[in-house]
């Protein structure tokens, strides 16, 4: 795939969010134009959420079951019943950690160089200090070593802030409904063979409290779904 600026590719951005009505229309409001359309895909929130990304200009949709994997399924759903599929889906935070403009990075490789999937990678050197918990840091170097170790990847990142041609996405059946999602596609990239690529980007402080990384409930239940699926593929 080649970027050409009279025919772009169609790029479809996917938001999970949460009660996050205090950052989501700053991470809408930063989206480059280049973006066909974004979705949001509303969580259970209790918030102001659904209206903000409406007046933002968003597509919002309401995913009932919890969990970050249920809403990027929906989103998915969604997606497969549009006239014109995309060439290109994007996947984002709402809490506006991320820098929404680096999308532009993000997808390079995919137009530019053939690459299937971009992971944007949150390098120490790019982060905003005390942006990630030290529970974060051991879990993704933790899971990122096993990677290593059992596949051969050269992950050094679970960040949810990536960048995926839509016909891998698919080829991918993904299904893990909670916490293990980012893990999953990572494992099934290797298993498929895709072409993929680390990009840094930097992160800053997320607005408001972390769902997984805030709560001990949330950072064990995170840490389990993410081992669980290494080990399951290694043993496949």
């Amino acid at each position: 795939m080649t970027f050409d600026p009279l025919n772009p590719p169609k790029i479809v951005v996917i938001i999970p969010a949460y009660n996050e009505a205090q950052s989501i229309g700053l991470v809408l409001a930063e989206i480059p134009a280049i973006v066909s359309e974004v979705i949001v895909v509303n969580n259970r929130s209790t918030d102001e959420t659904v209206a903000v990304a409406e007046k933002a200009g968003a597509k919002v949709l309401t995913e009932n079951k919890m969990g970050y994997g249920h809403a990027c399924l929906k989103g998915m759903a969604y997606v497969a019943q549009m006239e014109k599929l995309p060439e290109i889906i994007v996947f984002l935070d709402g809490d506006y950690s991320d820098f929404p403009e680096e999308l532009l990075d993000l997808v390079a490789p995919i137009t530019n160089d053939s690459y299937d999937f971009v992971v944007g990678a949150r390098k120490k050197a790019l982060r905003e200090a005390g942006s990630m918990t030290p529970q974060q840091v051991f879990g993704n170097a933790l899971a990122c070593t096993l990677m290593k170790l059992f596949f051969r990847a050269t992950f050094t990142d679970l960040g949810p802030f990536r960048a995926i041609k839509y016909k891998r996405l698919l080829d991918m059946n993904m299904s893990d409904t909670t916490y293990g999602w980012t893990v999953e596609m990572q494992l099934k990239a290797l298993r498929n063979r895709l072409k993929y690529i680390e990009i840094g980007v930097r992160y800053k402080k997320r607005i408001g409290v972390s769902k997984v990384s805030g709560t001990v409930k949330g950072t064990i239940f995170a840490g389990v779904k993410i081992l669980g699926w290494i080990f399951k593929y290694s043993f496949k």
